[in-house]
């Protein structure tokens, strides 16, 4: 058996060494179709593009892809050539909420945001949007829930749909507006630009905007003229449009930009590579004897005095993510590539 494994995927290589002895580590975006011919898995990023182009007469029956996104999968070409495949939903859905709550800690303390008379309209309520409602619940907001294909379900199924909010309240009366949603281009709940011209000239508040979903759900173009227009007050951006080549004026416009890392804390990357290595032996029917443990943050000796606050902003501050992008527009993926140990916080 042979797997061929983004070499970026943090804390694989051990556990995996103790799963399968022919393992080929090869940077995602790198990675051919010469290099896969022979091999029985992948485990990928969003980088590697799984379509007929790099899959055609090889041997893989598998693919994992450690993140919770997946419109880089062909997944119709994946059914008609019989490749079984999996993503990780909600793996880092608690990294993303950490990254929202400091965003919003570093507005409170930078730009005097009053968290309690703050509204703020979460765009997706699936993993993601609920960790973010959780993160941000002991901040004192008031939170507005949109996510009519949930809601449509829910309904269905009688279920109480009363969290749920039309966009067009959110438009009128948010402060922050945060983007939670897949990727979609089609269906009744099309999600790519859902934020574009339009969107922006029915904003009602000129309310920050913040997208930590996928690139394509905001229109970068439109948003960019949003703030030229003065429609809107801010912008925190991590996930863009033709990642790495990123809107440059769009960056250095945003009060915080980073390089798609909102889901990379330690614990969210464990948590992606443990369930993509279990959809492996599951699928090989593969024992499973493996442990994945992030190590742990360096803390001052004071610590424990310090306030709930000031704790979620050392163990992490988008600042730190942002401010080297913005010097540094190139090293996009470099940044991914290589990034810190960030650790979750539970205080």
């Amino acid at each position: 058996m042979k797997i061929v494994v983004d070499d970026k995927i943090p804390y694989i290589r051990e556990a995996l060494a103790k799963i399968c002895n022919n393992v080929v580590y090869l940077e995602g975006a790198a990675i051919t179709n010469a290099d896969i011919l022979d091999a029985d898995a992948l485990i990928i990023r969003t980088r590697t593009i799984c379509n007929e182009q790099l899959l055609k007469n090889s041997k893989v029956s598998f693919i994992a892809t450690a993140t919770i996104g997946y419109d880089h999968l062909d997944t119709d070409y994946l059914k008609s050539a019989h490749i079984t495949w999996t993503n990780c939903p909600g793996c880092n859905a608690t990294s993303v909420g950490q990254y929202i709550h400091s965003c919003l800690l570093l507005l409170e303390k930078e730009k005097g945001l009053n968290l309690s008379q703050t509204t703020i309209g979460i765009v997706g309520a699936g993993h993601v949007g609920q960790a973010v409602i959780q993160a941000l619940r002991p901040l004192g907001v008031k939170i507005l829930v949109n996510d009519p294909p949930l809601q449509e379900k829910l309904e269905k199924a009688g279920n109480n749909t009363n969290m749920f909010t039309p966009l067009e309240v959110l438009e009128a009366e948010c402060n922050i507006i945060s983007f939670h949603t897949p990727l979609t281009t089609s269906g009744k709940y099309p999600t790519f630009h859902l934020a574009d011209t339009a969107f922006f000239s029915r904003l009602k508040k000129k309310p920050i905007i913040i997208n930590s979903s996928r690139g394509s759900v905001v229109d970068n173009n439109a948003l960019m003229d949003a703030i030229k227009k003065q429609q809107i007050k801010d912008v925190i951006i991590d996930t863009w449009e033709n990642e790495p080549n990123i809107h440059q004026d769009l960056l250095q416009s945003a009060y915080i930009g980073t390089p798609h890392i909102a889901g990379y804390s330690a614990d969210g990357k464990a948590n992606a590579t443990r369930m993509a290595l279990q959809a492996l032996c599951k699928h090989f029917h593969l024992s499973a004897q493996f442990e994945i443990h992030p190590p742990q943050p360096i803390l001052p000796k004071d610590f424990s005095s310090w306030n709930t606050k000031e704790k979620a902003l050392f163990l992490y501050n988008p600042y730190n993510d942002s401010e080297p992008l913005k010097k540094h527009p190139e090293r996009f993926e470099h940044y991914r590539g290589n990034y810190p140990l960030r650790r979750e916080f539970h205080l």
